[in-house]
């Protein structure tokens, strides 16, 4: 079977920043175990299959591990795919995910991404992350993330994990955000996941469900501008709206192409 494949940067306005993504459009859904290879192939942090279904989008995420339950940049990636390449008549999509209707909508050359908030609640810190970190977080906090807040940009950018000791857990389906208040931007954030083949993704919307609510809370502030310190380096213009938090960023097409499942 031969089908279409992009390749798309997300969360940047230039190539070979943001976060890479590879979106795939099908007419059926293929066996899971088959999306799965498609996304090990890929070799990217996620791989978007979707469905036109007309009045909405069925979208689907795959790590080169595993199904995810949410995925900003590969959201923010399908979008882009659909708008600025398939020539999706429609400015906002409503897209059918396994969290729920997410809203994409495209203004001004920003996609905006409605998605759930995740506030995280205080918690205590696994011996294993722990131990595999070089600096120790100030304050710790969990949802679907461990949320590790530190006191300035410089330890987020000076963090070290110990991979060996790291990958002894096993946090499936979520991960580690380290964060700050930012230098030069409202914060700054990281984030790891055990057991991957890729141990710190680029740029990571998801992660922003919880980070938005926090840093909302913290700095008094509802519209924030977060940048993730990823070697790729992301950008996202945030806003608090309660139960919902708004995630906005740019992305790039650096691919067009075909695989074949067979």
């Amino acid at each position: 079977m031969k089908l279409e494949l992009y390749q798309i940067d997300a969360f940047t306005d230039e190539l070979f920043r943001g976060n890479p993504a590879c979106v795939v459009p099908l007419k059926e859904w293929l066996p899971d175990e088959t999306l799965l290879k498609i996304a090990m192939e890929n070799a990217v942090a996620e791989t978007a299959f979707f469905i036109d279904l007309g009045s909405r989008i069925h979208l689907r995420w795959f790590t080169p591990e595993i199904e995810m339950d949410l995925c900003g940049h590969a959201t923010l990636a399908t979008a882009h795919c659909l708008i600025s390449v398939l020539n999706y008549n429609r400015n906002e999509i409503i897209f059918e995910t396994k969290s729920g209707d997410l809203k994409v909508t495209y203004r001004d050359g920003l996609y905006y991404l409605d998605f759930p908030s995740r506030m995280p609640s205080p918690s205590s810190l696994p011996d294993l992350i722990s131990k595999s970190l070089n600096i120790q977080p100030k304050e710790v906090f969990k949802s679907r993330d461990y949320v590790l807040v530190y006191d300035n940009e410089d330890d987020i950018r000076n963090i070290k994990i110990d991979r060996q000791i790291f990958d002894q857990i096993n946090l499936d389906p979520g991960g580690v955000i380290v964060t700050a208040k930012g230098d030069h931007s409202d914060f700054v954030s990281r984030y790891f996941t055990s057991q991957a083949s890729i141990l710190e993704d680029p740029v990571t919307g998801s992660a922003h469900c919880s980070l938005i609510p926090f840093w909302s809370d913290r700095l008094g502030k509802k519209d924030l501008f977060a940048m993730q310190l990823s070697e790729r380096l992301g950008k996202l213009y945030c806003e608090n709206q309660g139960d919902r938090v708004i995630i906005a960023g740019k992305a790039k097409t650096y691919a067009a192409g075909h695989l074949w499942t067979e």
